[in-house]
């Protein structure tokens, strides 16, 4: 089954986007052990704050975030049965994202990554019905897949199209790579 199989890359990508996890342990003579763990994710305060006082994007800010998106874009397809290409950790495969590398002077608003996150408030809550929508698709593919052998078109497109959505979104709010604001559509 699948997703014993990306069992794997689920705690890898676990590991490097933005989780955190906190085990207490406590013993009968009242000692507590505390542990914590945190791993890195988008960086989105360090780019804003570039972006804001100084006006630059640092590059290995904004690669860091374009692949760690990659990355999960090309988990998320797995799971979808989109593909049975097991996801690489460094390879585009059949997922291709790409952001152009931003001139901020010149491209970004410097005031506007304040409010970017709140401006988005409408997609986040179409795109939480839409994953309902994508989760329910990709269950009904798989039966279909299961008697057919082929991933219905229609439901393929619609969960492409959902991830499209969420990328671009990502990419205005916390990736800070664009000011165009995200239109409310599936396609390209």
């Amino acid at each position: 089954m699948r997703i014993f199989a990306a069992i794997p890359i689920l705690i890898l990508i676990g590991t490097v986007s933005g989780q955190a996890w906190q085990w207490t342990i406590s013993s009968q003579s009242g000692t507590t052990a505390t542990t914590s763990s945190a791993a890195g994710g988008i960086l989105f305060g360090g780019p804003l704050l570039m972006i804001l006082v100084r006006q630059k994007y640092p590059r290995w800010w904004f690669d860091w975030n374009l692949e760690l998106q990659r990355f999960g874009n090309r988990v998320l397809v797995y799971l979808a049965l989109m593909t049975d290409q097991y996801p690489a950790t460094d390879e585009q495969q059949a997922v291709h994202l790409d952001y152009p590398y931003p001139d901020v002077p010149r491209d970004l608003n410097r005031w506007l990554p304040l409010v970017k996150w709140v401006l988005a408030i409408p997609h986040y809550i179409v795109l939480f019905f839409l994953h309902i929508g994508a989760v329910v698709a990709v269950v009904i593919a798989w039966f279909v897949i299961l008697f057919t052998g082929r991933y219905p078109r229609d439901l393929f497109d619609f969960v492409e199209g959902v991830l499209r959505w969420d990328s671009r979104v990502i990419g205005y709010a916390f990736t800070l790579v664009t000011d165009t604001y995200p239109p409310f559509r599936l396609g390209a």
